[in-house]
């Protein structure tokens, strides 16, 4: 059977950014929302009316972890507003649009982006206005003097985060719990979260101190191979927590997601003793037995070198439990949820000697993607 996991505290001395954007986030979420109460007003007034018209498509779109935020956030928001909510990487759209975008369609383009100026960011939103007959724009930035920050027409519509989620590490961190949560925030109801948001502000604050023993221990194990299980929303947040590790670590660690239903079908192939499995709990009733069906069996088969399990619930046993959230929407769990997987990146990057904000230091990746030709899209 894995181990129990039990871990010594971090040594404390890490002063990079990147430490500094995880542990800000309980700060950077409230200024976020605090930042959307005093502009209700001229949000309201863009997104209301659009969100009346039944025929609307919405897309949320970005790149990479940018992208995973709309991943995250589009099935909960189909369900809460009756609608299909679609998440579309803006990498998929610059490649192939007349796949994913629709001329006779009216759509409502979200786009996030932390810099706001990947050059697929950029052209997404410009082929959308090509392409669609009645195309608008709600974008969410962290960079007031991005490209997409700069974007001014009567069909968009800008949200310029706090500076202090325009993270300067390489990984991000608290641009993406900020950017998720003014999504949430805007299209949900920005009164609706109003309730929430102290919660969840308070749910990552105590995750930050409780989950750093167990991430500083299993950092120093030197897993080869580390999957993320997570179920509805939790798939998205699953894949941004395996790419956080693949990003901090430089590519030395194979990672890999999927749901717990999923992850039988072929993907169970990469636990071996080497293999540390981390399992998302949803407090949705139906999805959560899914999800501590595959915790027992992991538990039981014992060939995965160790088991995290992260849930709300006292009673599932969990590696780490959010207290206070055990009746809480799962869309407010994926900012708890994301801390574990921030931090034990953070404490790879570290064990593997890397810096981690710039961890890959030959330059084959950058914090803004570099080198990408856009093309022009054929009629």
């Amino acid at each position: 059977m894995p181990e129990t996991l039990l871990s010594p505290k971090t040594d404390g001395l890490d002063t990079s950014w990147t430490r500094r954007e995880i542990d800000q986030q309980p700060e950077t979420l409230r200024a976020t929302q605090a930042l959307l109460r005093d502009r209700r007003a001229e949000i309201e007034a863009f997104i209301t009316p659009l969100l009346a018209r039944p025929e609307l498509r919405i897309v949320l779109t970005g790149a990479g972890t940018s992208a995973f935020i709309g991943e995250c956030l589009a099935p909960w928001l189909s369900r809460e507003l009756g609608r299909p909510v679609e998440a579309i990487a803006t990498t998929d759209i610059v490649s192939a649009p007349s796949l994913y975008l629709r001329a006779d369609a009216p759509t409502l383009l979200v786009s996030f982006g932390r810099s706001g100026s990947s050059p697929e960011s950029v052209a997404a939103a410009d082929l959308a206005d090509a392409t669609i007959g009645e195309a608008y724009h709600l974008i969410v930035t962290c960079n007031a003097a991005g490209e997409l920050a700069r974007r001014a027409s009567d069909n968009t519509h800008v949200v310029v985060l706090p500076e202090a989620t325009h993270d300067r590490g390489f990984a991000m961190t608290s641009s993406f719990s900020a950017m998720m949560l003014a999504a949430l925030a805007i299209l949900a109801g920005i009164d609706t979260l109003d309730a929430r948001e102290s919660a969840i502000a308070a749910a990552v604050d105590e995750v930050l101190t409780q989950c750093e023993p167990l991430v500083a221990s299993l950092a120093t194990r030197g897993f080869k191979r580390v999957v993320y299980l997570g179920s509805g929303v939790f798939k998205g947040l699953a894949r941004e927590a395996a790419l956080k590790l693949m990003e901090l670590s430089d590519g030395a660690v194979v990672t890999a997601f999927d749901t717990a239903l999923g992850f039988r079908h072929g993907p169970k192939t990469i636990v071996n003793t080497d293999t540390l499995a981390v399992v998302f709990v949803s407090n949705d009733p139906l999805t959560r037995r899914y999800d501590l069906d595959i915790v027992e069996e992991l538990r039981s088969d014992g060939h995965c070198g160790a088991l995290a399990v992260i849930s709300a619930q006292p009673g599932d046993g969990a590696d780490i439990t959010i207290t206070g959230m055990a009746d809480a929407t799962d869309a407010d769990l994926l900012f708890p949820f994301i801390v574990p997987a921030q931090m034990f990146g953070l404490h790879v990057s570290l064990a593997l000697g890397l810096t981690p904000d710039r961890p890959n230091a030959s330059g084959t990746v950058n914090r803004v993607v570099q080198g990408v030709r856009i093309y022009a899209a054929q009629p």
